[in-house]
């Protein structure tokens, strides 16, 4: 049977896509902006003749990055480093903490103590002096640690994986619990593998977060050569003339090359190469982005 569609439905849809296709075209249209800079010559930059396409196409910024910037990849490992290691210590502590909050008051009697105590910590904060004094008197200061403990849990993160979990039939436990298994064994073997969408939406959530996160690399580590990614550019992109200087009083061999790009040039290389393994890394989650958002907002 087809339902046949009201007129006013049918103009909400056009208005609809109308507004979300120029939504789309302010967040992508920079981007694009950002890459064909990137590939333009110096001369065309500092003319403003770049809009969303190179003009004199030149790969001049990715070959100067390359051969004086040894510092970009430096804090590009330190990046990596970060999330590898922050990201599953981030989904350890939301799936240790959302499973036993998610259970009720008869099974986990102090579950509201619990939930009530890390809800205040969404409300309110020790603040950044506080916050630096425990890292500093913790021996983290300088240390990677620094930038992965201070946020391990996600409390947000948590909430959603916790609704998620409260969602969930409890036969489904309670079968398991008659089969002999433990909370552990029924947490490993049933609870996760159903889970899936919602741990891979806040995967993506702690990906991104370690990912673009640069003040804490700022207050945190006391030397340039620590910085994660975020926090160097964000240093390059404040002073580039301090970059520029530093490299043309070290390397007296890059004088050709420094005549080929400028600073506009090279911050956008840099940014967009910075953006490289976002994107590379939501097209296989952004499909279940959706999904595991609305079920986890769910109370249950």
């Amino acid at each position: 049977m087809r339902v046949k569609t009201s007129f006013s439905r049918k103009v909400f849809v056009v208005c609809n896509f109308i507004i979300l296709t120029i939504i789309s075209l302010f967040c992508i249209l920079p981007f694009v902006n950002l890459l064909a800079i990137s590939f333009s010559s110096k001369s065309a930059v500092t003319s403003g003749l770049v809009t969303f396409w190179p003009v004199d196409f030149t790969t001049s910024a990715y070959d100067f990055i390359v051969t004086s910037s040894s510092q970009f990849f430096v804090s590009l490992w330190i990046s990596c480093k970060r999330v590898i290691i922050g990201v599953p210590v981030n989904i350890l502590l939301i799936i240790l903490t959302a499973y036993p909050l998610s259970k009720s008051t008869q099974q986990f009697r102090a579950r509201n103590i619990y939930s009530w105590y890390f809800v205040v910590t969404i409300l309110f904060s020790g603040g950044l002096i506080p916050s630096y004094m425990i890292v500093r008197y913790t021996g983290l200061l300088g240390n990677i640690w620094s930038l992965i403990l201070p946020g391990a849990l996600s409390v947000f993160n948590m909430l959603i994986v916790m609704n998620y979990m409260r969602s969930l039939p409890p036969e489904l436990e309670e079968a398991a619990f008659i089969d002999g298994a433990n909370h552990v064994q029924t947490l490993i073997q049933i609870v996760l593998p159903i889970s899936l969408p919602t741990l891979a939406t806040v995967t993506l959530f702690s990906f991104v977060g370690h990912w673009n996160s640069w003040f804490d690399g700022l207050i945190y580590m006391q030397r340039i050569e620590h910085y994660p990614l975020q926090t160097y550019l964000q240093t390059v992109v404040i002073d580039p003339e301090t970059f520029f200087r530093n490299i043309s009083d070290t390397k007296s061999s890059l004088t050709t090359m420094l005549s080929l790009v400028n600073a506009r040039t090279t911050n956008a290389a840099q940014l967009f190469l910075a953006t490289i393994p976002i994107l590379l890394v939501y097209p296989f989650l952004q499909r279940y982005f959706t999904t595991g958002l609305v079920m986890g907002s769910v109370k249950g």
